[in-house]
């Protein structure tokens, strides 16, 4: 009996990490080992400005990304995105085995910090290093360089069928959307499996997977009134002005359109005798306190779940608009906008293979995100066409803003993450 008791604690004893494969403890080690190497990339990645509009910075990072990923045996290729005003798209792809899951990986060389920012360089201290786009998201791509470099020396990238999709433009997305996701979308077909690599969320001290995001669909409420001596006002003659008509209106979608998932927001407001706000969101007003407001103008965004939650707040938005106030008109434009990753049974499995790999790493499980905590990602383009899971990059805090912040030890564990998750699903048949 004591002999059974010490071997069930002798079992007990035996660290989760047991659980892996060789090759599996191949990649550990590996990543480990190449952590220096990975925080070097990222250093090289980050010096080298990418903001959105900066197409020959972004070009440039592309130019370091392929030289990471073709001694990987990738198929590396450039699409130039000139007839939507950006740089372009890397293109990677990886032949392993026939008949075996496809998996495509996403990411994006762009930064939001531009060529003006004051924020341009990588600063380490320890075990966090600051610079523009450390995180958000050339720490996924250097995640993702490792991931695939511990497969390779572990021998599991062979025989893996890999796409690799880092779009030039996530930050400020060229349009038309059609035009500048095509290849993304396209991509998404191909696939069984989409992995994306923005950043990890870590949630009340535990890093969360993310099997949802919300879409984000920008608005223009443009509303007009009659002019005349602000005496008149709400006069049969001259009704009710065109500012207190917009105010009518966002005050009722704060009153009547609030639902679970959805937010709403009026992020930039101008009304006068003359009003409009440019598409970069600058402001121009004028008119006086005795002057009846003839224009007014607002801009902002909704965020929803599924396209089933966006269709329906979208008409509830234009009836509102709709109802006019007496003596007003208004019109309400909405556009292109990035649609939802809703939480599919096919997001939740991913997860849970996730979860396994976590457990096998003697790492805590992962609960699924709020998406309310989340925003709207180059993901959410595939994720109606194939199972996705998204937040495998690094952790960081502060991102768009100077001061964005990258946790180093994150590229360890989320590196072991997805090389182990990648290897496990690339061994799997496809459905189709």
């Amino acid at each position: 009996m004591r002999g059974a008791l010490a071997a069930v604690a002798m079992l007990a004893a035996t660290p989760a990490a047991a659980q892996l494969s060789r090759a599996e403890r191949a990649i550990d080690k590996t990543v480990d080992a190449g952590f220096d190497a990975s925080v070097a990339l990222l250093q090289k990645l980050v010096d080298q400005n990418s903001g959105t509009l900066n197409r020959d910075g972004v070009t440039r990072v592309g130019e370091m990304m392929r030289a990471e990923l073709e001694p990987l045996g990738f198929a590396v290729r450039w699409k130039p995105m000139d007839a939507v005003q950006r740089a372009g798209h890397l293109i990677a792809i990886h032949k392993g085995k026939p008949g075996a899951k496809r998996i495509l990986l996403i990411g994006h060389l762009d930064t939001v910090f531009e060529l003006s920012s004051p924020f341009q360089k990588f600063v380490r201290s320890g075990d966090k290093a600051e610079g523009p786009g450390a995180g958000d998201d050339k720490g996924g791509m250097v995640v993702i360089v490792a991931a695939l470099q511990a497969m390779q020396a572990a021998g599991t990238l062979k025989g893996a069928n890999i796409e690799i999709v880092l779009t030039g433009d996530e930050e400020d997305a060229g349009s038309p959307l059609a035009l500048s996701r095509a290849d993304l979308i396209a991509a998404g077909k191909r696939a069984d499996v989409a992995l994306d690599f923005e950043g990890l969320v870590i949630d009340g001290g535990k890093d969360m997977g993310s099997i949802a995001r919300r879409s984000v669909t920008d608005w223009r409420i443009t509303a007009t009134g009659k002019t005349g001596h602000s005496s008149l006002i709400f006069t049969p003659e001259y009704g009710d002005g065109a500012i207190t008509e917009l105010a009518r209106i966002l005050t009722a979608f704060r009153k009547d359109l609030p639902e679970p998932n959805l937010t709403f927001n009026a992020g930039v407001i101008a009304g006068g005798a003359r009003a409009e706000i440019d598409e970069s969101g600058n402001a121009k007003a004028g008119g006086k306190t005795n002057i009846i407001a003839e224009t007014a103008v607002a801009t902002g965004d909704f965020r929803t779940l599924s396209p089933e939650q966006t269709a329906r707040v979208r008409a509830k938005m234009e009836a509102i608009v709709a109802a006019h106030a007496p003596g007003t008109d208004a019109k309400i434009e909405f556009g292109e906008g990035y649609p939802a990753m809703a939480p599919t049974p096919g997001n939740k499995a991913l997860l849970a293979a996730l979860n396994g790999v976590n457990r096998d790493l003697g790492l805590a499980e992962m609960a699924p995100l709020d998406p309310l905590k989340r925003g709207a990602g180059d993901i959410s383009f595939v994720a109606a066409d194939v199972d996705s899971l998204a937040g495998l990059g690094t952790y960081s805090t502060g991102d768009h803003a100077p001061g964005e912040t990258v946790d180093l030890t994150s590229i360890r564990r989320q590196a072991k993450r997805a090389a182990i998750l990648i290897s496990r699903l690339s061994v799997e048949r496809a459905p189709h």
